[in-house]
């Protein structure tokens, strides 16, 4: 239909003229990150940058991308019975969950590194945590889990043997099937109850020995068991010498379904992708692993490992949400010029990208730190075990207060579910939480202190290296000098976070950019900051800081 002479234009479809909205973000480079790719080299392992830099390149495109929504808004359905009524006990995921975690399976982000004999390897595969980290958190627990497993399987090397080579392949093959019929295994975890939570101590499933040596049968229940599809799982339970721990597959060597009732799958406030289980054991099959009564010093090695992919997931979603927020405050104008542009604005970016670049180091240094204590550094070993902890509390508790201002960078567009930054908001807290919480670590960080004496040499040790370098951290060495001789527990939040700050201070002096490390000290350290993130000093470089973290903001 043609206008004819004084007819005007629709006047409903031009008020729908979309302008002054941002692009969207994909195809990006998830690996565009001086400060990930300068750690991937320090901590040895250069030789695998190429594959990060794919891999990142993957992880931004709109694919994978889509995947990550389109598992969380479809997801895992629990069937506890067939048709036929039959008790099979299984979780059917989306297609895209599917594709998540074929890709990084293949990359090597499940248990491949203890089968890599390269120096760094285990660095490697964080660095590659961090870029895939862009895409699903959810998909993440299933392989950390497997990569974890490895070194506490070793504690019963008959088992490890015939397991060790599938938990550490690069095939995808899910469904449940007799477990050496596969090209390659999940592994999962199980050790709260309903009446302890951390405290597995307390724990009340029973295992009795059967007459075959090294086979119990488990009876009792799980209160927060993830990915429950995986093919086999580390489960404490009391044994007549105390609490121990089990390998319990979801289907036995002949066929039959091990007993593995899931009651019901948790409803979350976030990971929505990925399954979260109640299951209850009954006459169910378990291999011991590792002495009767050792069951928590077996599944630490499990922790170690878990706790240190919270750090990697967390630094992943401050990076992730720096870029998005980045992204939109470079095409988005208000007040006669771009957000970018603000002077405020520009200081709450600097400020986040002085958090993530923090966080990314401290990462990057634990893992070198993993990488050469499984090689058998001990002095690595020592400042693994107690950085590990500083790290999990620190970074997991920055982790909401940053995605929630990177979210207001935004504005109402990013409370919005459309621009994934709910989900990451929602997604932040969980990592606090898993592998223990807030309180947990800080209570182990004490019992580093007081019964391994060379964690604390370790640690200083590791801080001294920029000795000098910076009079606030200097001062804040010797406060945190001071603050060891009186800890207690009711103190242990504030030690661990001076603990944490010093540490990441120390680092950024040796490593960043002078913009950089100065601001981190000037603020985290030298106490010019405000209670929010937004409030660098006038003194800090703005333009330096966001230069390095998102090519110079403009």
């Amino acid at each position: 239909m043609s206008l004819t002479l004084g007819q005007s234009p629709d006047p409903v479809s031009a008020t729908h003229d979309v302008t002054n909205q941002a692009s969207p973000l994909s195809p990006y480079d998830a690996s565009d990150d001086a400060a990930l790719l300068e750690g991937l080299r320090r901590e040895g392992a250069g030789w695998a940058e190429v594959d990060v830099r794919r891999l990142g390149q993957r992880a931004g495109g709109p694919e994978p991308q889509e995947w990550s929504e389109l598992a969380n808004r479809h997801e895992p359905v629990l069937r506890t019975h067939d048709r036929y009524g039959h008790r099979v006990d299984e979780v059917d995921f989306h297609p895209a969950w599917h594709e998540l975690m074929r890709v990084a399976v293949t990359e090597g982000l499940a248990g491949a590194p203890w089968a890599d004999d390269r120096p760094g390897a285990h660095v490697a595969r964080t660095a590659g945590g961090l870029v895939w980290g862009h895409t699903d958190a959810g998909h993440g627990c299933p392989t950390s889990m497997t990569y974890a497993a490895v070194p506490a399987l070793r504690r019963q090397p008959d088992l490890a043997k015939v397991y060790e080579p599938l938990l550490t392949s690069r095939e995808y093959d899910p469904g449940l099937r007799v477990p050496t019929e596969k090209r390659g295994l999940l592994a999962g975890m199980g050790m709260t109850e309903k009446q302890g939570g951390s405290d597995v101590r307390t724990n009340t499933t029973t295992a009795a020995p059967t007459a075959e040596p090294g086979v119990y049968t488990l009876r009792g229940h799980k209160w927060f068991t993830s990915a429950p599809m995986c093919d086999v799982f580390l489960v404490l339970a009391q044994a007549s010498d105390g609490l121990s721990c089990f390998l319990v597959p979801r289907v036995l060597p002949d066929g039959t379904r091990n007993p593995f009732r899931i009651q019901r799958l948790k409803d979350k406030l976030g990971n929505r992708s990925n399954a979260s289980s109640e299951p209850e054991f009954d006459g169910t099959v378990a291999w011991l692993v590792g002495p009767e009564g050792w069951g928590v010093k077996t599944i630490i090695e499990m922790v170690n490992c878990t706790r240190l992919d919270c750090v990697m997931m967390s630094a992943a979603l401050m990076r992730k949400t720096l870029v998005e927020a980045g992204h939109h405050v470079r095409h988005r104008s208000a007040f006669g010029a771009r957000l970018i542009d603000q002077p405020l604005m520009r200081n709450v970016l600097a400020d986040l990208a002085l958090e993530s670049e923090a966080a990314t180091t401290l990462t990057l240094r634990l893992a070198g730190a993993a990488d050469r204590a499984v090689r058998g550094d001990a002095g690595e070993q020592a400042f693994r075990r107690i950085a590990t902890a500083v790290g999990k509390y620190w970074v997991t508790k920055r982790g909401p207060a940053f995605t929630a201002e990177a979210l207001e960078c935004l504005g109402g567009n990013g409370y919005v579910e459309d621009s994934g930054m709910p989900r990451h908001y929602r997604e932040a807290p969980l990592l606090s939480i898993w592998e223990g919480s807030g309180n947990v670590n800080a209570l182990d960080v004490l019992r580093a202190l007081t019964r391994e004496p060379a964690t604390v040499d370790a640690l200083f040790g590791e801080i001294a290296l920029a000795q000098g370098a910076d009079t606030r951290l200097d001062a804040a060495v010797t406060r945190l000098r001071a603050r060891l001789g009186e800890a207690t527990q009711a103190g242990a939040r504030r030690l661990v976070e001076q603990m944490a700050l010093t540490l990441q201070a120390s680092l950024l002096v040796r490593h960043a950019p002078a913009a950089v490390a100065d601001a981190f000290c000037a603020t985290r350290l030298g106490g010019d900051w405000g209670y929010a993130f937004g409030t660098l000093p006038d003194s800090a470089d703005l333009d330096g800081i966001l230069g390095r973290a998102l090519g110079g903001g403009n």
